[in-house]
Order: structure tokens, then sequence, then C-alpha cells
């Protein structure tokens, strides 16, 4: 019985997958059917009636030709065999012989591709020759009427084209040829050969207009420059009369390069070849720009010799006078104050720089003279002389200066030392107003540090003569050690205060406490001893730890009274 039921179920599972894969199959064969159905409707005998419409002559009537014995020959052949091939892959799939289904399927498939492919390729050349027979025309009347617009500027302002109106209309003509050539072949039929002539026609009248716009401009910047350059040539020879020496630019051999750069440009012109002359004539206008500036330099540099030559020696000797009164005062104030290796050295320096300028100025003097140099060549040299004297005149104040501030810092050190004195008393009466029981031995040392730096202060200011560096050194010491004393000091009051005030309020758990008592015991020995910071520390730990917060309360009840 179990085998029955077993054999049952494998008969009825192979139907089910069977009938599974038919009915895949089936929707397979559906979408090939509509795939063809598709591919029948295509437009291609309407778009092949369009082609008619034209001058069925020449290459429309070849490309017209082929197209149709393409769409007949898929239409009676590959079409039909589609359908046979259809007729298999039902017939195998109702016998359930898949593979062959398979395989017939992606035959179709196959077919039906390179079927979508040709009609792509025979809808894609229509629509490109009807295409361009449209465009042609559509663009032809544009071309047409920009080609008689540059016709009737070329008559009207025929004068202003000068020796390149024969190559404009040479080229004018040779256009209208390619006219004529459109025409036939649009009559013959051959509307995308017309294309490409249209393509040229377009390319070329564009060209021609641009031409026609810049010529007039380029004929006058090449009338231009040869005045320009006799301008240049004569000023050139001008200063060379007034004594100018020009020899380092090459003028002649700058000038005659020009003229024949123009002569290059003027020829170029007559051909029309516009980019060439627009790129020639900005080289040449920027090369004479540069020789207009080169002689306007000379001139510049001439001016600026002529009136600054005199100032500058005139300059030297205040320099030099200047530097005579520094040795003076370095001198006299070797008498009150140590002057460093450096300091005893700097007016021999700056003498040394003054000699090396006076002597490049004589040289100067010597080549202006002689008048063998150019002006920009002694111009320059002019330059770096006067800054050279610009340098050594801020050496010369900010030394004097230097000079100056000794004194200064001498008056400076004597009122800081005043003011520490002031400061450390202030600190001394402090200590003695708050009535300490005694002093520490580390605030005793801080106290003889003080002393000491303020006395070295006091030596230093006393000496002769003296040497402020140092005083300055000494000084910083002492600022600081002052400072930290005077803090100490005031420091070491609060503290007093702080551990009376915490014993005396201790005092009030101290019967009744013993731990308490203790600690406010050993407090009280360690204030004894002055040791008041080890004495703030006991009393505070041991009145905590009776009423946490206490020491917080004591310190802003001294607070209120300060205030």
């Amino acid at each position: 019985m179990e085998l029955v039921i077993g054999a049952i179920l494998i008969i009825l599972i192979i139907f089910v997958s069977g009938y599974i894969i038919k009915k895949k199959f089936y929707k397979e064969i559906d979408r090939l059917e509509s795939w063809k159905i598709e591919i029948m409707n295509r437009p291609v005998i309407d778009e092949l009636g369009k082609v008619k419409q034209l001058n069925m002559t020449g290459e429309t009537e070849e490309m017209f030709e082929r197209w149709r014995k393409n769409w007949d020959d898929i239409v009676a052949v590959e079409l039909p065999d589609i359908e046979d091939h259809l007729f298999d892959s039902e017939e195998f799939t109702d016998k359930y012989r898949f593979k062959l289904a398979k395989e017939s399927n992606q035959k179709i498939e196959a077919i039906l591709t390179n079927i979508d492919a040709k009609i792509d390729k025979i809808l894609g050349e229509l629509n490109e020759l009807i295409g361009s027979e449209e465009s042609n025309r559509a663009e032809m009347e544009e071309l047409s009427a920009e080609h008689k617009k540059i016709k009737k500027t070329l008559l009207i302002q025929r004068h202003t084209y000068g020796t390149s109106i024969d190559a404009l209309e040479k080229k004018l003509d040779s256009l209208s040829e390619q006219f004529v050539v459109y025409n036939d072949l649009t009559a013959n039929g051959d509307y995308l050969k017309a294309r490409e002539v249209v393509i040229m026609l377009k390319d070329e009248i564009q060209t021609l207009t641009e031409k026609i716009e810049k010529i007039p401009d380029l004929i006058t910047e090449v009338n231009i420059i040869p005045s320009q350059l006799n301008e240049i040539e004569e000023g050139y020879k001008e200063m060379i009369d007034q004594g100018f020496i020009l020899d380092h630019l090459n003028m002649d051999k700058e000038l005659a390069e020009l003229r024949k750069s123009l002569e290059i440009n003027t020829d170029l012109l007559v051909k029309t070849e516009v980019k060439e002359v627009e790129s020639g004539i900005y080289e040449q206008k920027e090369k004479i720009d540069l020789l207009y500036e080169l002689l306007e330099k000379e001139v510049h540099e001439k001016h600026f010799i002529i009136k600054n030559r005199e100032e500058t020696k005139n300059q030297l000797e205040r320099i030099k006078e200047s530097n005579e009164q520094i040795k003076e005062e370095v001198n006299f104030v070797q008498q009150s104050y140590q002057l460093l290796d450096g300091e005893l050295n700097t007016p021999y320096s700056l003498e040394k720089q003054l000699t090396k300028l006076t002597k490049r100025f004589e040289v100067l003097e010597t080549k202006i003279t002689e008048d063998h140099s150019a002006f920009t060549i002694l111009g320059a040299d002019l330059r770096e002389i006067r800054e050279g004297i610009e340098k050594l005149n801020q050496d010369q104040h900010d030394f004097s200066l230097h000079l100056q501030n000794l004194r200064k810092d001498e008056l400076e050190a004597r009122d800081k030392l005043t003011e520490l004195r002031r400061k450390t008393n202030e600190a001394t009466r402090l200590i003695t107003k708050s009535n300490i029981p005694g002093l520490p031995d580390d605030y005793k040392q801080l106290m003889d540090d003080v002393n000491k730096h303020i006395q070295d202060v006091f030596k230093s200011l006393n000496e002769k003569p003296l040497n402020i560096k140092a005083i300055q050194d000494f000084l910083q010491n002492a600022i600081e050690a002052v400072d930290v004393f005077y803090n100490k000091s005031v420091e070491m009051i609060e503290t007093v205060v702080l551990v009376e005030k915490v014993i005396q309020y201790g005092n009030r758990y101290r019967a009744r406490n013993r731990n308490l008592a203790e600690g406010l015991q050993r407090a009280e020995e360690y204030f004894r001893s002055y040791d008041y910071y080890s004495a703030l520390e006991e009393a505070a730990s041991a009145i905590e730890g009776v009423e946490p917060g206490a020491l917080k309360q004591i310190e802003e009840m001294i607070t209120k009274e300060e205030i």
C-alpha cells in the first residue's frame, strides 16, 4: 500500500513539475511572438514613403532600393522563418522536449535581435537622409543670407580692406561655387554629400566673416607701427646726441627685426592670414612698448641722478660728522658706564660701512664724469648707495638712543630700588604689628636673602663706572625675592591669626573630647616653636574631626572681621 502511495506521489510531482516548466516555456514563446509582431509593426514602410517625397535620383535612389530590399527580405524570408521556429518550440514543449525547445527559443531570439539591428540601421540612415535634407534647406537659407551680406560689405567698404581685398573676393567667389555644387547635389538626390557641403560652407563663411570684421583694424595697426618705429628711432638718435649711452639696448638690431616682422605681417595680411597677423602684431606692440619704456627709463634715471647726486654726497658728509659725535659720546659715556666690547666697537663698525659707501660713491662720480655708462646702470648704483646710507643713518640713530638710555636705565633702577626697600619695610612693619610670637628659620633666611639682593643692587649702583647690564640682572633678582618675601609675610600673618582662632574655637570641646585636646596640645607646641603651618594643620585636623566644616566657618568669620 505504501509503495502505491509513493508511486502516486512521484507521478504527481513529475506532473506538477512538467506543468510548471511547460508554462514557463509557453510564456517565453509568447514573448518571442510579441517581439515578432512589434518588429512587423515598426514604421519602416511609413519612413520609406517619406523618402519618395525627395528627389529619387542618384544617392537617394540607391539607398532607397537597398532599404526596400532589406525590408522585403525581413518580411518575406526572415519573419516566416521565425514563425516556423515558433511552431517547433510549441511542439517540443507539448512533448516535454524542453532541451530542444530551449535551443529553438535561443535561435529565435538571435534572429529577432539581428532583425531589430537591421531595422535600427535602416531607420537611422532614413532619419539621417531626411534630417539632412531638412537641415540643409534651413541652414542654406541662413548661409545664403550671410553670403549676400559679406558680398555687400566688400562692395561698399572695399577701400577699408586694402591689399587683402583680392584674397577676400577670391574666397567669396569660391564660396559662390560651393552654393552651385550644393544645388546640383540636392537636385541629384545626393543629400548626404550636400550635407558635407553645407557643413563646409558654414565653417568657411564663419571664418570669412571673422576676417572681414578684423582686417580693417589690423590694417590700421600695421599702418601705425612704421610711424612708431620711426618715432623710437628719432628719439634714440636725439638721446645719443644728448649724451645718453644706449649701446646696451641694441636699438638698431631691434628696429631692424621689428621692420622685418612688419613686412611679414603685411604679406600675411594680403593672404588674409588673420590669426598669424594678430599674433605677430601683439608681439610687435609688446616689443615697441618695451623699447619706449627702456628709453623713458634712461631719461628718468638721468633726472634721478641729477636730483640726488649732490644730496647723496651731503648725506655722506653728515653721516661722517655724526659718527665723530658718536665717538665723542662713547668716550663721555664710558666715564660713567661700562660698555661691552661690541658697544665700544660700534662707532668703528659704522665708520667702516661709511668708508665703503664713500668709495662706492666716488667710483660712481667717476663713471658719471667719464660718461661711458648708461644712466640706468648708474641710477641702480646710486639707489643701492642711498639704501646703504639710509640703513647707516638708522644704525647711528639706534646706537645714540642706546647710549642715551643708559642714564634712563640707571634712574629707573634707583627708583625701583627705593620701591623695593619700601615694600620690604612694609612687610617687616606688618610682621611687627601682628605681634607674632616669633619668626621661623626659613622666614629669617628669606629675609636675609632679600637684604642681600637689595644690597647687591645698591653696591652695583655705586660702582664707577656703572655696569647697567649687571645692575638690571641684580635688580630682577631683587624684585623676585621681595615679592616672595612680602607674600610670605602676609601669608604667615594670616596663618597665625587662623591658628589662634581655631584653637580658641576648639577650646569649647577640649574638656569633653580627649582626641581633640591632644590635637590642640600638639598644635600649641608647634605654635610655640614658630612652626605655624604645622600648627594650623594639626588644629584644623583636630577640630574637623569633631565638627566638620568648622575651619571654613572660622575663615569666613575672620574675613567678616577684617571687613
